[in-house]
């Protein structure tokens, strides 16, 4: 490299040489150096990257506003960041989403970048420090122990809503099948086995419910990330910082982002306390759960399609085999099952971390982080792709669910009020035994007639509260 290409920047360590186009500086290319982790820079994360130049921006709002940075430089960080929020120089920010030092690397980074924009927007030469300052300007009245944490939340809430829409979209497509299939009369199962019946419609509306469910969770694990640190500085106690500084940068930040946030009410509290991110995965493990196990469910139903259940047909997306021919798999909800593993075992690890904070501070934040923003991303691709690529495309078999039925001893727990439990316990093992059907035994017995039989069997009868029906 010629040195036409290169600025020198120093730090405590020394002097470094750094690429003359790179927007970054000597920290960042110590941290890129030191943490060769992931491979995955924190600009795959582009709501952190929006969220600290959010932070930046109310900041140098917040300094100007009390006097303590000029209008020249407040106003170039905040050009620079506003850039930075619509997009602009993301591929700058390198640093490895895994790194030491509490989110110091990814603070540093985002100071450096926006010092040296504004510089240029300034008429000045990046590197040129003196004029515009990556810690003393872009950095002032902060440290990265309250910034780190404020944008990890700020983009946790931007990935929550966004999850929340794609959740909402499958739950509006699990609605739109128990509608279709409202009156198809099907057998319940419990342990496997054949229980009483039910309608198609209510088993996908149980899933609807599900959504709807950890939809509201959702919401108000996001109401606790609104609560931030900024101004705590380095431990809590402000050093550094103007005693007004806390609650005007809030005001600011606030505003720059639409995210109601408040500060929190005890700052040494807030900086070392990681329960808002243990609470927020622990709801996405929540929800993986349950999306997993109606994974499970539609894979189970769809089995087959001659040897299994075959009580619904999921869309054939793929073929299924490189050496059977004519095989299709439920590839759809076998990969949602595995998004809801790495979250499950995600929660492990963010639960882990936040137990391991000592003292004054956590600094096991950027693991923390990481983890929460692939759950986030991960699940809301698997909620769209379910929704989108399998549940629209659901069918049901009316003859299969129809000879389930027909051909089920759970039929016998509906005569119980009829003829007895004693008389359809008879009734069931001699069907099982025998082959015959639950009703064609009762009908021959003489237990009850067919017409009887045929009321007490209707779906609007076996599928919802009442009392028995009179017979004559």
């Amino acid at each position: 490299m010629s040195p036409a290409s290169e600025r020198t920047e120093h730090d405590l360590l020394g002097e470094r040489p750094v690429p003359a186009q790179a927007y970054y500086g000597i920290h960042t290319l110590r941290a890129v150096e030191n943490f060769p982790i992931t491979g995955t820079p924190i600009s795959a994360f582009p709501d952190l990257i929006a969220a600290l130049a959010s932070i930046k921006e109310a900041a140098a709002a917040a300094n100007r506003e009390l006097g303590l940075l000029d209008a020249e430089r407040a106003d170039a960080i905040a050009r620079a960041c506003a850039e930075i929020r619509a997009g602009s120089l993301h591929e700058q920010f390198v640093v490895d989403a895994i790194q030491g030092g509490a989110g110091t690397s990814t603070n540093m980074n985002a100071n450096e970048v926006i010092a040296n924009r504004a510089l240029e927007l300034l008429g000045a030469d990046r590197g040129d420090y003196a004029r515009l300052h990556p810690n003393e300007h872009v950095n002032l009245g902060q440290s990265t122990n309250d910034v780190y944490p404020t944008a990890v939340k700020l983009a946790a809430w931007a990935g929550v809503h966004r999850l929340v829409e794609a959740m909402g979209e499958l739950r509006n497509e699990f609605g739109a099948k128990a509608e279709e299939y409202a009156d198809v009369l099907k057998m319940g199962r419990t342990q496997l086995q054949d229980a009483v019946p039910m309608t198609v419609g209510q088993e996908f509306s149980t899933y609807e419910v599900m959504l709807g469910e950890d939809i509201e969770r959702l919401k108000e694990a996001a109401l606790l990330v609104r609560e931030i640190n900024l101004g705590a500085t380095a431990i809590g106690t402000g050093i550094n910082a103007h005693p007004a500084y806390a609650a005007l940068v809030c005001r600011h930040l606030a505003a720059i982002t639409g995210v109601p946030v408040l500060t929190a009410p005890n700052l040494v509290e807030a900086t070392q306390d990681c329960g808002s991110f243990v609470q927020l995965s622990g709801v996405l493990k929540r929800v993986a759960v349950k999306l997993s196990k109606v994974c499970n469910d539609l894979r189970l139903l769809s089995s087959g399609p001659r040897a299994g259940l075959g009580e619904i047909r999921l869309p054939a997306v793929q073929a299924g085999s490189s050496i059977m021919p004519g095989k299709v798999n439920p590839v759809i909800p076998e990969v949602v099952n595995q998004i809801a593993f790495e979250v499950i075992g995600t929660d492990v690890t963010i639960s882990f971390a936040a137990e391991a904070g000592q003292l004054q501070l956590n600094a096991f934040e950027p693991v923390i982080a990481y983890g929460l923003f692939r759950s986030l991303k991960h699940l809301r691709a698997g909620c769209l792709t379910l929704a989108r690529r399998c549940v629209n495309g659901i069918t049901v078999d009316r003859e299969v669910l129809r000879r389930n039925v027909e051909q089920s001893i759970g039929l016998a727990t509906a005569l119980n009020p009829y003829i007895g439990y004693e008389g359809a316990t008879a009734i069931a093992r001699e069907a099982l035994a025998s082959g015959e059907s639950v009703g064609s035994l009762v009908v021959r017995r003489g237990l009850l007639s067919a017409e009887q039989l045929a009321r007490i069997l209707a779906p609007d009868v076996l599928t919802r509260p009442r009392a028995p029906i009179d017979l004559q």
